[in-house]
């Protein structure tokens, strides 16, 4: 079985008749959203050629004897707070019996936030955090609005996951709801969308969706779906490195835009089967200068250096990848202990450069060591402690300074030596 191949086997194992992916699949939003309600909002992002996808799904609604009761323009990157409550307002205004998002991670988030605030109240800040939206929902005795999830950008896997990121401007900090009652009922994507996509948005959305397999794969050691993680990192993070560098190179490439379609879904599976952890819990805190894949991108060869000596099995599968693709030489895979670590870390820095993210932190404008402090100030939030502990070398509020902080300094200057291993 191909890569492409054994991909689709899996999104079929995870989603069943829930999600359709492909090509020329937008039409599906009529009989989805009809199952679900009769009277549905869109929540639509704008982007160049975006009226004319949004046309095939409104006359996919008419169609299917779906009344589209108004459309709300979608959220800026990160998903802005303003946003988030801009757009929960005019789902009460609206009072739709189903929702449909048309857009990217971004917006997508904001219409699973926004329908939370308008089913239960309150501030975004009494869901922060693992399954409280799911706990106010009991007690209230009430349940959120159908939604369907149209994905427009091979990135975050926003339309897949139990996941919503919501960013603060003001104080640059993104947190995060974790809760299975916020998943799409229904999802689609059609890779075709991302045809021609800006390069920084192409790299920046494969980037995070090997992110997400990576983390969870270093996570998965000793888990019950471990086995299950190995055959879908070694999926997602081979299309990504494959075809990455395709993609950049000729944008209208349609298989390397279904290849990064279907790795960054199997991105979006890993979270569903165990949480990130390092590097996404310290790129919360650089929102202000860099896309959150290009972050965790640049991030995670360091946390793969800290956490080597209790990944050795996941950094064998990686350093394999990385040879297969051109990013190591094959002596790489001979390696053990911390020295495998920091083969693959520096195999991965040379992937990061061929597709045009810096490896360091020093090299990103607008970097300062203020942005360190605020995510060693973050990682001790009990808000976000879950990324902590998702560590496959967990860690406390109290270890953060004396671990981490070596992490994001090496990460500040690209010297891997300086990370310090927990004996």
């Amino acid at each position: 079985m191909n890569s492409f191949d054994q991909a689709r086997e899996i999104l079929r194992r995870f989603k069943g008749g829930n999600y359709a992916h492909g090509f020329g699949v937008l039409a599906q939003a009529g009989p989805m959203a009809a199952a679900l309600g009769r009277r549905a909002v869109l929540v639509q992002d704008a982007f160049p050629g975006a009226e004319t996808h949004a046309a095939v799904i409104r006359g996919a609604l008419e169609a299917a004897g779906v009344e589209l009761a108004g459309t709300i323009g979608g959220a800026a990157p990160n998903a802005p707070r303003e946003d988030l409550e801009r757009i929960a307002a005019e789902l009460a205004r609206l009072a739709p019996d189903a929702t449909v998002s048309f857009g990217g991670g971004s917006t997508i988030d904001c219409a699973k936030a926004a329908e939370v605030l308008r089913t239960l109240g309150g501030s975004i800040e009494d869901y922060f955090g693992v399954g409280l939206v799911t706990a106010k929902l009991q007690t209230a005795g009430r349940r959120l609005t159908p939604h369907v999830a149209i994905q427009t950008a091979a990135s975050s896997g926003a339309h897949l996951t139990k996941y919503s990121n919501i960013t603060d401007l003001k104080s640059g900090q993104k947190k995060l709801i974790v809760d299975n009652a916020i998943v799409p009922d229904r999802a689609i994507f059609d890779y075709s969308v991302t045809a021609g996509a800006p390069a920084s948005l192409t790299a920046d959305g494969a980037l995070d969706g090997i992110a997400h397999s990576l983390e969870v794969l270093y996570g998965a050691v000793g888990k019950l779906y471990y086995q299950e993680m190995l055959e879908v990192a070694r999926a997602g993070i081979g299309l990504v490195l494959k075809y990455l560098p395709q993609a950049l190179a000729r944008p209208d490439d349609l298989e390397a835009r279904e290849a990064l379609g279907l790795a960054t879904d199997l991105g979006a599976y890993s979270i569903m089967l165990g949480g990130t952890n390092g590097a996404h819990l310290t790129s919360f805190s650089l929102i202000d200068i860099l896309s959150h894949g290009r972050a965790c991108a640049i991030l995670n060869p360091y946390y793969t250096v800290f956490f080597a000596p209790a990944i050795q099995e996941p950094l064998e599968l990686v350093a394999a990848l990385c040879v297969e693709n051109g990013c190591a030489e094959k002596p790489i895979r001979s390696l053990s202990g911390r020295e495998l670590g920091l083969a693959v870390a520096r195999a991965l820095m040379a992937f990061e450069r061929r597709v045009g993210v810096p490896p360091a932190l020093n090299q990103v404008p607008g970097f300062t060591d203020a942005h360190i402090e605020r995510a060693l100030t973050a990682a001790k939030n009990p808000q976000l402690r879950m990324k902590l502990e998702n560590m496959p070398v967990p860690m406390t509020a109290e270890m953060v300074d004396d671990y981490m902080g070596p992490i994001l300094q090496a990460a500040r200057t690209g010297v891997l030596e300086g990370i310090r291993n927990v004996s």
